[in-house]
């Protein structure tokens, strides 16, 4: 999957190509990964509050790590290194040994967002290689 043009870190020098000062919330995954995004499947039928297609990361163990589509303003897995960035979420830290991060603002009109929507996302500091939040990384702490 190819990515819009970003521009590279100047906060944290040890930041990943990419990882621009202005991104909002950027989370790169443990290597070897690759994004998957299921294809959207029109329908004839009226569908409201379906939500998006499903975005998910595969990591080298085959675990499949699913992503909150509606929030995801770019991804990318150049290079066997996924990263995704996202509009409206925040990283609130860890908590009970798993990366939390809260959904803050929704970046998708009302009838493109799922009602079961989760407000929270939780990931193994295992399959994360690091987050960014606009450009700085805030975990690991540097």
């Amino acid at each position: 999957m190819g990515s819009d043009t970003l521009q590279p870190a100047v906060d944290d020098p040890d930041g990943p190509a990419g990882v621009a000062g202005s991104s909002p919330l950027l989370i790169e995954f443990a290597a070897p990964a690759t994004l998957l995004r299921e294809q959207d499947r029109p329908s004839a039928l009226p569908i409201l509050g379906n939500g998006p297609p499903g975005t998910f990361v595969l990591l080298r163990n085959g675990l499949r790590v699913s992503l909150p589509t509606d929030q995801i303003v770019d991804a990318d897995d150049t290079g066997g290194v996924v990263r995704a960035s996202f509009g409206g979420m925040a990283f609130t830290g860890v908590r009970d040994g798993q990366l939390t991060f809260a959904r803050v603002r929704e970046v998708q009109p009302p009838e493109r967002l799922s009602p079961d929507r989760s407000h929270e996302m939780r990931l193994d500091p295992g399959w994360v290689a690091a987050v960014y939040d606009r450009g700085r990384r805030v975990w690991p702490e540097p």
